[in-house]
């Protein structure tokens, strides 16, 4: 095969992996907490031979992850949160503690404040929060203080932004950092607001069309040289 189609194999393997990063931030343009994500390229010398030559080779390395803030509605939500800054809230699942700027929180029946998924939400020590039985007035402090019928009970946990290299989206709004994050100082949250997602649609479309457009290109070019062995087969075949 030659070697002009190796390189535009490999380049097309990387605009359908960002087709996909792409039509997935469109797909959560509207869920709270999402972060929007995108696709990283890096370039190499692949050695031809023994002549010194080098072939340059696209790869893609990963995803990185948008930590820029979306707004802010206000939604008067008991458990509704969001971070006005940076960071992250902290939920414990099974396979962990995970990252997310997904505010929307409930009660569960053992008085955990939780998320949709029923994990709990970590305070600034990774323990769950826990509400006592009858409370009749929740108070969520710009601190993370949480109070029940005045008296305070734990403090939501906000946590530094990891390295966005070193972020991994797991599921949904959730994200594994590759080093145990230290919790902010002074952090500010928002009780009874929600963060929208940090996608702009139109922004994502227009890069879409890009991609697309380098796509289609490169798949022409690579039937162009399909014909072209294919005739030069024929023609020594004869």
């Amino acid at each position: 095969m030659d070697n002009a189609v190796y390189a535009s194999l490999t380049r097309q393997s990387g605009l359908m992996q960002e087709m996909r990063a792409i039509a997935n931030n469109i797909a959560n343009a509207s869920t709270t907490g999402f972060r929007r994500e995108g696709v990283v390229f890096s370039e190499y010398m692949v050695p031809l031979g023994n002549g010194g030559e080098t072939l340059a080779m696209a790869h893609v390395r990963g995803r990185m992850v948008d930590l820029q803030p979306g707004g802010m509605t206000q939604t008067g939500g008991t458990y509704d949160l969001a971070i006005d800054g940076d960071g992250f809230f902290m939920v414990q699942t099974p396979q962990g503690n995970r990252l997310t700027r997904a505010g929307a929180f409930l009660s569960n029946a053992e008085g955990e404040i939780v998320n949709a998924d029923g994990y709990p939400l970590l305070d600034d020590g990774q323990a769950p929060i826990a509400v006592p039985p009858g409370t009749r007035n929740l108070g969520i402090a710009p601190d993370g203080t949480v109070s029940a019928d005045g008296q305070p009970v734990g403090r939501v946990g906000v946590f530094a932004n990891p390295d966005p290299a070193d972020l991994r989206h797991v599921a949904g709004t959730l994200f594994e950092a590759g080093a145990n994050p230290e919790p902010v100082e002074n952090p500010i949250v928002r009780q009874g607001f929600l963060e929208e997602s940090n996608v702009e649609p139109v922004t994502e479309v227009a890069r879409m069309i890009e991609v697309q457009r380098a796509y289609e290109l490169g798949q022409s070019f690579l039937d162009q040289e399909d014909k072209r062995i294919r005739q030069a087969i024929s023609s020594l075949t004869r």
